[in-house]
């Protein structure tokens, strides 16, 4: 028999139970409902005892969690604990309570499987007749070092370290020893340091008093074990830092790629950053996009599917044809389209998919019909058959916009299977596709691994959105708003703000399952990298979300809010009528402003006479929408002028009327530069400002924070992933009290301070939980940026570079160099930069026209999404001083 006893401290308030479950049958085998509660005297000090007839092979696994009225109100973190059992073996456990600490980003994938990933043992028995096993939490651990245990006495070492002894490594971030207390004296003092392993002068002693050594005495001749499970290695203030690269996985250029960057490229990627001691790559979504066929397929974050990858980033390299002579025109065509400057997306498009098309006639059979083939198909079945069958359709009906596909309009599993049992060429193209999938999985998996054994993380881009002409859409349309359109409002990036068109997200209707639609997104994620960002992570608390009749984003309103009625507007004082402030608001006065010289002919052809000198729209454009229809196709001076004065003519309101509920405003985005707003007296301004203010700052804080915190928390404890946020724009007081409390990592750029009043963030007051970069994709590089406000560079360059006199024209190596310095020496966590901000620094690397650095403009909804890289990632690791010198640089 195996007797167990467990004691923990752990202060609880009354009513509340604290409860222990267990692998084994006698704890609940790990089941909440059958759990354990233990007993205490005191409210604090609280312990049970469990009894054993037999002992698996596997080591106990179990953990504690507090209940109240049948209601758990919390959990230790995971992992569980484990102890490795022995029979006839009395067991006296000190358990100290697991909780989720400032540093439990730690335990996220990026350090447990890449950065300090440690070659793990395996949990064993006790061997001594009376013994004292520890059991510490130390994730602080490079991979150069290891933890031991020095103390009073010969079996401590006698504070000698080198004749400590090490503890072993039983799961990332715990360590584990057995001593023989037959040995040591009780009291014995001692600590635990962390030490490299190649130089003992390298050592970490933890923080605090001595710890002391007891163990039960022996009173029969059954083993005694003293066990002291998850006792925290004391490090307070640890802080780690690291540096990477930002760059789109289209962007990579290396000899054998093929007009695109791809997954293989990625390896090669991987070298780089090793040789210049980066620690993090983070790419772009990389999902498929294929809608059009066209080079608008290149935008990255209208994907067609959350799942499937998009083929053109596979790799031919490594494939051979049957019929010699088409690969070596292949072969020569993906040559001259890797010369290009930029990417050419429908050649490189139609290069893929040819050689794809030969190499599945010559192997697919073969393929499908593998054991991994089809081990992958059985896990990833639930999405790889909704998509294939998507792709196939929309290459069937030649538009991914499903609701023309007559009758597989609506989703039905049941027809689909029918189709693919009795059309041959049907099954023949959906097997062809995930074909596809199978190639593109299985070669961002090698990359994964290769990255992890160089102790280098993947960081993805998870999309804020879905395309409205997309598997998800087509399959799941309840968990979206279909009517309505996601977007931001104006900011840096954008005056007039973004409409993305994505449909927003019904979250009511997620809920209802437990956001298990996110779920399964994040963690399908998981299987291919190690970190990842959400991109506009403020759609979590509120989505910016306009009705499908506008074009532009002024006229939207954050959903879910509390939008105000009119009645609460005259509480305010505000003499609001919703004639004149709800509805477009134009005057004989501003006309000449949005037409110039084609005043008369608006008037006559675009406008009715609502009073005197006010118009209406008439019916025909009184949408962005309609008007957009109406110069369809139209891309001249005047007609962009027309188009551009009447969109803005719908703009010209004070209020947004709120969809969901009747005669419910929300005041419009920036309206403080409409002419509706200039029109208004000294009084009604003032109290539309305060209405403003205290509607987008005051008024939706704990409301927006209830909204994030229904769905961030199980999002995030989904996956082991470090998670990251894109909280840039208009960003609440709540969004940084979420982040803290999950500890999700924020991005911090110098040029974009969330300070208000301030030019440029203070990089030595970044918090130390977040990322910090020198531009992002949808922004200008460094040196492009240097040449936009040569008043702004020029307080740059004396305020925060600290230099005199005038600013140089261009951005010149020195200073990219001490911008980059001051970024890696800053507070953030991780400094993640452009690679074309990394090539700055060297003017034989670096592009000779920043402007050809650029990747996205925001304020161009058509924007093609083409850079490359300008050099060969061969070449670039050729240079063996330049990569030093990044090497060498601080962080």
């Amino acid at each position: 028999m195996t007797i167990l006893e467990f004691n923990i401290e752990y202060k609880t308030q009354w009513g509340e139970e604290l409860c222990i479950a267990g692998s084994v049958p006698q704890m609940g085998s790990l089941d909440e409902e059958k759990a354990l509660v233990l007993s205490t005297i005191n409210g604090v000090d609280w312990t049970t005892d469990v009894k054993l007839q037999s002992i698996g092979k596997e080591p106990l696994e179990y953990y504690y969690f507090v209940r109240k009225n049948g209601n758990i109100l919390r959990r230790e973190t995971t992992p569980h604990r484990n102890i490795k059992l022995s029979a006839n073996t009395d067991f006296t456990i000190q358990d100290f309570w697991k909780e989720d600490t400032y540093h439990s980003y730690l335990f996220t994938s990026v350090f447990t499987e890449c950065i300090f990933k440690q070659p793990l043992k395996s949990f064993v028995a006790p061997r001594f007749k009376r013994s004292k096993l520890l059991n510490v939490i130390c994730p602080y651990v490079k991979k150069t070092e290891h933890v031991v245990i020095s103390g009073e006495g010969d079996e401590l070492g006698n504070w000698d370290l080198k004749r400590a002894l090490p503890l072993s490594p039983v799961r990332y971030g715990e360590w584990q020893v057995e001593l023989n207390m037959a040995n040591i004296a009780d009291g014995a003092a001692y600590k635990f340091a962390i030490v490299d392993s190649c130089d003992l002068s390298k050592v970490h002693w933890e923080v605090g008093e001595n710890r002391k050594l007891y163990a039960e005495e022996l009173v029969s001749k059954r083993k005694n074990v003293s066990a002291e499970m998850a006792l925290p290695y004391r490090y307070p203030f640890f802080q780690w830092k690291g540096k990477g690269v930002s760059i789109p996985l289209f962007s990579l250029r290396s000899e054998e790629s093929a007009g695109i960057g791809d997954f293989i490229d990625l390896k090669k990627m991987v070298d780089w950053a090793v040789d210049t001691d980066q620690d993090m790559i983070q790419i772009l979504p990389i999902n498929d996009t294929t809608s059009t066929a066209t080079w608008t397929d290149s935008y990255p974050y209208s994907s067609i599917s959350i799942f499937a990858f998009n083929p053109i980033y596979i790799s031919i390299n490594g494939f051979t044809l049957k019929d010699k002579a088409k690969l070596k025109k292949l072969k020569e065509e993906a040559e001259e389209l890797n010369k290009l400057d930029e990417i050419d997306y429908e050649k490189v498009f139609a290069l893929k998919y040819n050689f794809l098309r030969e190499l599945f006639a010559d192997e697919g059979d073969k393929v499908i019909q593998s054991a991994q083939y089809i081990d992958f198909c059985e896990k990833n079945e639930d999405w790889l058959f909704p998509y294939v069958c998507f792709r196939h359709l929309r290459d069937k009906y030649k538009t991914a916009d499903f609701r023309e596909w007559d009758s597989y309009a609506d989703y039905s599993k049941k027809k689909l299977e029918k189709l693919l049992k009795e059309d041959k060429e049907s099954k023949h193209e959906t097997d062809f596709y995930r074909y596809l999938q199978f190639i593109a999985y299985s070669q961002l998996g090698e990359s994964k691994e290769y990255a992890q054994k160089n102790g280098v993380a993947l960081k993805g881009d998870i999309p804020i959105g879905i395309d409205r002409n997309s598997v998800e859409a087509w399959t799941e349309p309840h968990l979206f708003n279909m009517n309505m359109q996601a977007g931001a409002p104006p900011d840096d990036f954008s005056v007039a703000g973004q409409n993305w068109g994505f449909p927003t997200y019904n979250w009511e209707e997620m809920e209802r399952d437990n956001f298990a639609w996110w779920k399964r997104r994040f963690q399908k994620m998981a299987d291919n990298f190690d970190a990842y960002r959400i991109d506009h992570i403020l759609g979590f608390f509120r989505i910016w979300e306009t009705s499908s009749h506008h074009v532009q984003g002024l006229l939207g309103h954050f959903s879910r809010a509390m939008p105000l009625s009119s009645e609460e507007l005259h509480q305010w004082g505000f003499p609001f009528d919703e004639q004149r402030m709800a509805q477009p608001y134009i005057h004989e006065s501003m006309l000449h402003d949005f037409f110039g010289e084609h005043v008369e002919e608006v008037k006559a052809s675009y406008l009715d006479i609502l009073s005197w000198e006010r118009f209406k729209l008439k019916p025909i454009c009184d949408t962005q929408r309609k008007i957009e229809r109406l110069f369809e196709g139209k891309d001249d001076d005047k007609s962009n002028r027309l188009r551009d004065g009447l969109y803005g003519l719908c703009n010209e309101v004070l209020f947004v009327p709120d969809p969901y509920i009747m005669h419910n405003f929300h005041p419009r985005i920036s309206a403080q530069h409409t002419y509706s707003y200039n029109h208004l007296n000294d009084y009604e301004k003032e109290v539309f400002n305060r209405i403003y203010d205290d509607f987008f700052y005051k008024r939706h804080n704990y409301f927006w924070y209830e909204q994030a915190m229904r769905k961030l928390p199980e999002l995030i404890a989904a996956t082991p992933m470090l998670v990251c946020g894109e909280d840039l724009g208009m960003v609440p007081d709540c969004v940084n009290w979420v982040m803290n409390e999950l500890r999700i990592l924020s991005l911090e750029i110098q040029r974009m301070p969330k300070e208000r009043n301030v030019l440029f963030a203070d990089l030595n007051r970044l918090p130390y939980l977040s990322v910090n970069t020198t531009s992002t994709h949808d922004m200008s590089t460094i040196r492009g940026w240097w040449l936009e406000n040569r008043e702004t560079t020029q307080n740059f360059y004396n305020n925060v570079l600290g230099r005199e006199g005038a600013a140089p024209e261009q951005c010149t190596t020195e200073i990219c160099e001490q911008i980059i310095n001051q970024h890696l020496s800053s507070n953030s966590m991780w400094s993640i930069l452009p690679w074309q901000d990394w090539m700055s620094i060297d003017e034989g690397l670096r592009r000779k026209n920043p402007d050809d650095e650029r990747i996205n403009v925001p304020a161009n909804p058509k924007h093609y999404w083409r850079y490359r890289m300008h050099i060969s990632l061969e070449d670039l690791m050729k240079e063996k001083a330049f990569n030093k010198r990044i090497k060498m640089m601080k962080r």
